[in-house]
């Protein structure tokens, strides 16, 4: 056992630990060291927390509020306490550091920068991926993380490294897409004739088209408004933009048809993450996934609270048998030549 007034009898560096004092002596009253020997050992084989550290800006379109960016941050902390503080994250909301094109760019040239994306938006780089877009391509959100597991999906990651791009995490929901109607929606049959706001791209017009609605192209600031005035029949969306601009003053339904699941992609540059040794590279990809499963658990909970909100203001939400839905949505499958593809991820998850 060392004696008690060991420490005050050496003195410790990062490099150097040596004595001011005699500690031990034998029976002869020879000088022993041993003590500091000991330390001294101690001291080489405890790692030391130096070394070159690194920084990460992660920039979003949402709000500081928003689970994604809640997300963010938690993984901010993490990170810096696994590496010691040798990696360090900033998070930009709000388009702070540049919206998401721009910020993707600078990923690609080799900036230390990282983004929050729409998976659907990577297409750019691997056309496979804009079935993303697609209806019903994951029954849920549990089907969608399994994905991102899966060697098809790994494939992909790699397409993207080719581009300069590396994807963390595929694995930020931000909420399904549900019908806001003034009429009871259960089955495909009563979407008919009515005129449906929807996204812009061609696969939400082939989807309306699918369930036999009638695609209806409208800015989203204008479909409060377009709903108050019978502009448009309905609109289609998650719960967080509906709740967000007031919708359930003007709505009757919620038909909670989930057709399209917002699943995002955190990504950041190939060049800065192949910077990384490999330690860190493992942390970060590990934290991410932890960090968007979080996000997507306070998004879910976020709905649930949506959900509540708009009941109390009277809006009744029906439960439908989305079966019928999804076997409407195979025609848009067809139109984008996307049959095959879908069949192959529904094998990769095991469907």
């Amino acid at each position: 056992m060392l004696p008690i007034d060991f420490l005050e009898n050496c003195k410790a560096s990062h490099s150097t630990f040596r004595c001011r004092r005699p500690i031990f002596l034998t029976k002869g009253g020879e000088l022993k060291n041993l003590a500091c020997l000991i330390a001294v050992l101690i001291v080489a084989w405890v790692p030391t927390q130096g070394g070159e550290s690194y920084s990460l800006r992660i920039g979003n379109v949402l709000g500081d509020a928003d689970p994604i960016t809640i997300g963010l941050r938690e993984m901010a902390r993490t990170v810096d306490s696994r590496t010691h503080g040798q990696v360090k994250i900033e998070v930009y909301p709000s388009s702070r550091l540049g919206d998401t094109a721009e910020i993707l760019e600078q990923a690609i040239s080799g900036s230390a920068v990282g983004v929050i994306i729409d998976t659907g938006m990577l297409a750019a780089y691997v056309p496979e991926m804009a079935i993303y877009t697609a209806p019903y391509v994951f029954d849920n959100i549990r089907d969608a993380r399994n994905f991102i597991e899966t060697p098809m999906f790994a494939e992909w990651d790699g397409e993207l490294v080719r581009y300069g791009i590396r994807d963390l995490s595929c694995n930020w929901y931000q909420g399904a897409r549900h019908f806001l109607t003034n009429v009871r929606v259960e089955k495909p049959v009563d979407l008919a004739n009515l005129r449906v706001r929807t996204m812009g791209s061609e696969v939400a017009q082939e989807s309306m088209r699918a369930f036999g609605a009638i695609p209806a192209t409208l800015a989203w600031s204008k479909v409060y408004e377009g709903l108050r005035t019978d502009a448009i029949d309905a609109a289609e969306a998650q719960l967080s933009a509906a709740h967000g601009a007031s919708l359930h003053e003007v709505i009757k339904f919620v038909a909670e048809t989930g057709h399209f699941i917002l699943n995002t992609a955190l990504v950041t540059s190939e060049k800065w993450f192949a910077s990384l040794p490999e330690e860190y590279r493992k942390i970060l990809r590990n934290e991410s996934l932890r960090a968007g499963d979080y996000a997507t658990s306070l998004t879910i909970e976020r709905e649930g609270e949506f959900k509540s909100d708009m009941e109390d203001a009277g809006v009744v939400f029906t439960t439908v048998d989305i079966k019928p839905f999804i076997e409407a949505s195979k025609a848009v499958y067809d139109v984008m030549d996307w049959a095959d593809l879908k069949r192959r991820i529904d094998l990769a998850i095991g469907k």
